[in-house]
C-alpha cells in the first residue's frame, strides 16, 4: 500500500521545496511550480482542487504536514464546540506575521495523529473525502481526468496510487462507504474538515454536498459551524 500521509502532505501543500518569502508569496511559486514542472509537491493538489486549496492554507500549516493540519484544526473546532464558545475565525491561536499558527492536535486525543491511531486506511479515506468533494460541481471532466492521472503518474507514486486515483476519480462517490469508514466522533469531524478544506463552497452542489455530508455524519449543526470558522482561519 502506497504512503496515504505524503499524498495528503502534497494536497495540502506542506512539501513545496525550495520556495520561501511570506504566504502570499509562496502561494504565487508554488502556483507556477505546478505549472512548470508536474513533479513539484503541490502538483497534483492543483490539477485535482484547482487554486480551491493547498495554496490557499495559511501559516504554519503548510509546514506541519496535511494530517496533522486537518486534525489540529478538527481538533481545535471540536474543543471550542464542547466548550460552549460561539464560533468565531482566529481562535487556532494568535496571528504571526506569516500568518496564524496551527498545532498539531494532542497525542492523548482522539485526534492523535500517531500511526498507531490513525492508520494509513483512513488517512486515505480523508483523501478519497476531499476528492469527492472536488467532483461535487462536476466540474472534473474527462479531459480533466486524464490530466490528473498524466500527473500521477509523473509523481511517482507507483501503480498502486495510479489505480486508485483511477477509481475515485471515475467512478461515482461511494459515500455510505466514506461515512462508515468514520468509526468515531473524531473521526467524523476530520472526515468534515478535510471535506471542507478542499474546496470553497461558493456554488450550490458544492454547499449542498457538504450540507449532504453533516448530516450523514451526524455532526450537530453547531460544531459544523464551529468547523466552518476554524477551517476559515486557514485559508489565505
Amino acid at each position: 500500500m502506497f504512503d496515504a500521509r505524503k499524498i495528503l502532505d502534497q494536497f495540502l501543500g506542506s512539501q513545496i521545496p525550495g520556495v520561501g518569502g511570506s504566504v502570499r508569496d509562496r502561494a504565487g511559486q508554488a502556483t507556477q511550480m505546478a505549472k512548470d514542472n508536474p513533479l513539484a509537491a503541490g502538483a497534483l493538489a492543483a490539477a485535482i482542487f484547482g487554486t480551491k486549496t493547498g495554496r490557499n492554507i495559511a501559516g504554519n500549516a503548510l509546514t506541519i504536514g496535511g494530517l496533522a493540519a486537518i486534525a489540529g484544526l478538527g481538533y481545535q473546532a471540536y474543543k471550542n464546540y464542547q466548550a460552549g464558545k460561539e464560533p468565531q475565525t482566529g481562535t487556532t491561536t494568535a496571528a504571526t506575521e506569516t500568518g496564524p499558527v496551527f498545532l498539531p492536535p494532542p497525542t492523548d486525543s482522539g485526534f492523535s495523529t500517531e500511526p498507531e491511531v490513525l492508520r494509513n486506511d483512513f488517512v486515505l479515506v480523508l483523501i478519497q473525502a476531499m476528492i469527492a468533494a472536488a467532483k461535487a460541481d462536476g466540474h472534473i471532466d474527462d479531459t480533466e481526468r486524464a490530466r490528473i492521472i498524466d500527473k500521477v503518474k509523473l509523481s511517482g507514486f507507483g501503480s498502486e496510487a495510479e489505480a486508485f486515483f483511477q477509481k475515485e476519480l471515475n467512478e461515482p462517490t461511494d459515500l455510505d462507504a466514506l461515512i462508515a469508514a468514520a468509526r468515531t466522533e473524531e473521526q467524523r469531524v476530520e472526515l468534515y474538515t478535510a471535506s471542507r478544506l478542499a474546496i470553497e463552497p461558493d456554488s450550490r452542489a458544492e454547499r449542498g454536498y457538504l450540507d449532504l455530508l453533516a448530516g450523514r455524519l451526524g455532526l450537530p449543526d453547531a460544531l459544523v459551524d464551529h468547523i466552518e470558522a476554524t477551517v476559515s482561519t486557514a485559508k489565505v
